[in-house]
């Protein structure tokens, strides 16, 4: 079959979603952070956290909005500015004072109307905020703190922390790349407590669980974590400890389990204090799990045994197999990454300004954070959606990606009429039934 191609003076769309991401902007307060000075700069932050939330990063991609009705309406912008204006007056907003203290608070005020999810282990809930740097590839270019990173790549090194089992983003702090990952670490944590503080409570009951990998097993991370209804578990860093030493504790005081033919697995634990803690600190439970290898997987005996390590600081009452199990489901974060850079396209940062990406990176939290928040509002309303698998009903969280093909690109009719703006989408769009409940709901925010 062949078709004519014809063209129309109609306002088509395909981004319908895009007047949800407004509405969420206007809720955050993003369309009214910057206050006696002018609107130009609003209109820069807005107009990039339109493209951020679309999975565009390029100051470039603004330039296919410029003629949009639609997407001037959405963020109720006077008119779309050029690439070279949005480039210009980010670079002006980073000037004003706490200007990334401003955006944080537009992301905890949507954090606050998020539903944040705990995890369960041995009949108690524990809410999970995992903090982990990660790096951008920014390599061959010449940009502010771009260096080398340990992944063996030029770019950047931002600690990033998300809490709850849908894996919001907390916090960030962009980082250059050689920047070693515990360098200002207490601080951010410290910071994260205090954002957490400004949440409503799940309940008395449920205290926060903080995970980490081996890089921050200091001391200093550890202070900064003791305190009332927290517990920690941070992977530790042997160092010069000797495998063989640990063996011989694991087969003294842990539980062997034979997971394979000719491999027995030890866990458990032993108290002992921090090396570098002080008289005042108290002393924290080291859970070890340490496999003990005879044979290959090809079944033929080894002449020496291999035998691997690991270790966690922690302070938590849960048996060793369940620290372990809830550290394991900590590589969780890794997925988290994987979305804000893959899905968002957030990795090589447009500016060539540090401070600069570092707002981005602010707009990129909200972004992320704002397209969780409508992944997950959609996927309470299951009698709405389309057809599911089993697979998909038994997840905690909608990926990204998919919240942008399913949600934001809806295809719609743009329509003026009687002084009112109108969205008309396709009866038959399996989408419908539940876009119009939640454009309702974030409407009534």
């Amino acid at each position: 079959m062949t078709f004519e191609i014809q063209s129309t003076t109609e306002h088509l769309e395909s981004e319908a979603g895009l007047v949800l991401a407004g509405q969420i902007a206007r809720f955050s307060g993003l369309t009214s952070v910057v206050r006696d000075t002018h609107t130009p700069l609003n209109m820069a932050l807005v107009s990039m956290f339109g493209l951020l939330v679309q999975g565009r990063s390029s100051f470039e991609d603004i330039e296919q909005f410029r003629s949009s009705l639609f997407f001037k309406n959405a963020f109720d912008l006077p008119y779309v500015p050029a690439q070279e204006t949005v480039r210009l007056h980010l670079e002006k907003y980073t000037d004003l004072p706490n200007c990334l203290d401003a955006i944080r608070a537009c992301t905890t005020r949507l954090l606050k109307k998020a539903t944040l999810t705990p995890i369960a282990v041995g009949g108690r809930k524990y809410l999970p905020v995992d903090c982990d740097v990660t790096t951008l590839d920014n390599s061959k270019s010449h940009k502010e703190g771009v260096s080398r990173t340990y992944m063996g790549t030029d770019g950047y090194a931002p600690i990033i922390s998300y809490i709850g089992a849908e894996g919001y983003m907390l916090d960030y702090e962009l980082r250059r790349g050689s920047q070693h990952c515990q360098n200002k670490t207490p601080e951010f944590l410290k910071r994260n407590i205090a954002t957490i503080e400004q949440l409503p409570p799940l309940s008395p009951t449920i205290p926060l669980l903080f995970r980490l990998d081996s890089g921050n097993d200091a001391i200093d991370t550890i202070r900064s974590l003791v305190g009332k209804n927290r517990f920690f578990i941070i992977k530790r860093n042997r160092r010069k400890e000797s495998t063989e030493e640990w063996l011989e504790k694991a087969q003294t005081f842990g539980t062997a389990h034979k997971r394979y033919p000719g491999v027995v697995e030890y866990t458990g634990s032993i108290t002992k204090a921090h090396p570098k803690a002080d008289a005042e600190m108290p002393e924290f439970d080291i859970i070890f799990q340490v496999t003990e290898r005879t044979m290959d997987r090809e079944g033929s005996p080894l002449l020496v045994p291999e035998i691997t390590v690991e270790t966690w600081w922690t302070n938590m009452f849960e048996s060793p197999d369940d620290i372990i199990a809830l550290y394991h489901d900590h590589a969780t974060s890794e997925q988290f990454h994987s979305e804000l850079k893959t899905d968002m396209d957030v990795e090589r940062l447009p500016s060539g300004k540090m401070r600069v990406n570092d707002l981005i990176l602010g707009l990129s939290m909200l972004a992320f954070n704002t397209l969780r928040f409508i992944g997950q509002s959609a996927f309470a309303k299951k009698n709405l959606l389309p057809p599911m698998t089993k697979a998909m009903e038994k997840r905690v969280r909608v990926r990204l990606r998919k919240v942008i093909s399913d949600i934001l690109t809806i295809g719609c009719k743009l329509v003026h009429h009687s002084r009112a703006w109108i969205l008309r989408i396709s009866e038959s769009h399996p989408w419908l039934p539940v876009f119009r409940i939640i454009y309702a709901d974030f409407v009534a925010l």
